[in-house]
């Protein structure tokens, strides 16, 4: 059974994108492994706030239907290096409760620990639904901050969010808030100034201009300074009547589209997969840049946010506005890449993989879950995004989908660095020149 601090998952679970055919004992397995994370792990594997991946990386593989023995690599892989969490101190806890000491202990890893436990205990009392409304979405000064710090960290702890809200799993929602908690909130602090110029700028919430736009405004800028953010974030518009029509859309779109409204279409395609997938630096091997990948993980949530019928509507669109500037950010920032379309077009992998292959393949990758991750998020835009791929601006269409699933594992595949790091492209080693 399922409660605040019992991970359940079950075979029958119908996740946003996943394999079918997973069986009990691999969820028993799943179940196992997340129950000893939640229970002795901290959400930082070191003192310099790097993340604890496991869960991401044990939900992806139960989504991809992988095997227990896949599963149990999985974890092997990434367990000997885990710290154990600070211990519970009760009466902190119990100050948690009061909103002028809860204050005083955000922002601070050693209180992972009391954040969790405190979640749980609002969850057990008042469901996981509620307590997200509470402290995330209700709109005042601690939902905000709470929000915003969400938003930090690399986009990880909303990508745990994510993962929690679409699994149907508290305990790991509990995990989420309580990472939330203790992440500064510097590296998203302009979300609430820019979501303010955004209202300044249009009362109505509608724009003449596009994300496309933006982005060609951002790549012929020469830097990306912080009044340009806020310039840029404020032109950033989504309206209750392209909500939900427009979500599919916001997975894949890459064009001007024939409404003067502002779609939310544009964000997943130009600004995770369009900008990382053709961010490449010739005659480099084809690799993706480790921190643009994260926004093309966060954006398969969106599914499972926009499906949440206790979530509202405002708050939805508050959601996909921020997913929005926050990846015009991660794109500018710290020089925006020429984006080369033909780098998927033309790719010719090796294996030349069907999803199928491709899934396996991932599966049994020796890493940390970030090659699952990104793997799995570019299978769900495939499926998302095919009825709309006739209409004008979508660029990434039919097989280039399966073409980038192709380039994620062949990638990672060909050895050290599995991942470009702010752009320093002198570490990668140089393309096979027979296959140029």
């Amino acid at each position: 059974m399922t409660t605040a601090s019992k991970v359940h998952l079950s075979s029958s679970q119908q996740p946003v994108f996943y394999v079918p055919g997973i069986t009990s004992d691999t969820a028993n397995m799943t179940n196992e492994l997340l129950q000893e994370n939640h229970d002795k792990h901290h959400i930082y594997f070191n003192y310099a706030g790097f993340h604890n991946h496991i869960a991401h990386h044990l939900l992806s593989l139960f989504a991809l239907n992988a095997t227990p023995a896949e599963l149990l690599q999985g974890w092997n892989d990434n367990v000997s290096y885990q710290r154990s969490p600070v211990p519970l101190r009760g009466s902190i806890v119990a100050d948690m409760y009061d909103p002028k000491k809860y204050k005083t202990y955000l922002g601070r890893e050693r209180h992972y620990h009391n954040f969790s436990v405190f979640f749980e205990e609002e969850m057990d009392k008042k469901g996981w639904q509620e307590v997200l409304n509470e402290y995330l979405f209700k709109g005042d000064e601690q939902a905000d901050d709470m929000l915003v710090r969400m938003f930090g960290g690399i986009l990880h702890p909303i990508i745990h969010l994510g993962f929690g809200v679409e699994f149907e799993q508290p305990a790991i929602i509990a995990e989420a808030l309580a990472q939330a908690a203790v992440h500064d909130k510097r590296e998203a602090s302009h979300l609430i100034e820019s979501e303010k110029a955004a209202m300044a700028y249009s009362p109505d919430a509608r724009s003449y201009t596009t994300i496309v736009q933006l982005v060609e405004e951002i790549y012929g800028g020469t830097r990306w300074f912080s009044k340009d953010q806020t310039k840029y974030a404020s032109r950033v518009h989504v309206t209750e009547e392209t909500l939900e029509e427009k979500m599919a859309e916001m997975i894949n779109a890459a064009g001007e589209l024939s409404t003067p409204i502002l779609q939310p279409a544009l964000v997943f395609n130009l600004l995770t997969v369009y900008f990382t997938g053709a961010a490449q630096h010739p005659p480099h091997q084809v690799k993706f840049d480790f921190w643009n990948i994260h926004a093309v993980n966060l954006s398969l949530f969106f599914s499972a946010f926009l499906r949440q019928p206790w979530l509202s509507t405002p708050n939805k669109i508050r959601l996909l506005e921020w997913k929005i500037r926050v990846d015009l950010d991660m794109y500018a920032s710290p020089r925006p890449a020429k984006l080369l379309l033909d780098e998927i077009t033309n790719y010719k992998s090796k294996k030349d993989s069907s999803w199928e292959e491709i899934f396996k393949r991932v599966r049994a990758y020796h890493d940390d879950g970030h090659a699952c991750k990104l793997v799995r998020a570019l299978g769900h835009g495939e499926q998302v995004c095919k009825k709309y791929e006739d209409k004008d601006g979508f660029m990434i269409k039919g097989d280039m989908w399966r073409k980038l699933g192709n380039m994620a594992i062949d990638s990672v595949e060909a050895g050290s660095p599995d991942y470009v790091r702010s752009g320093a492209w002198s570490s990668v080693p140089l393309r096979d020149q027979s296959r140029m």
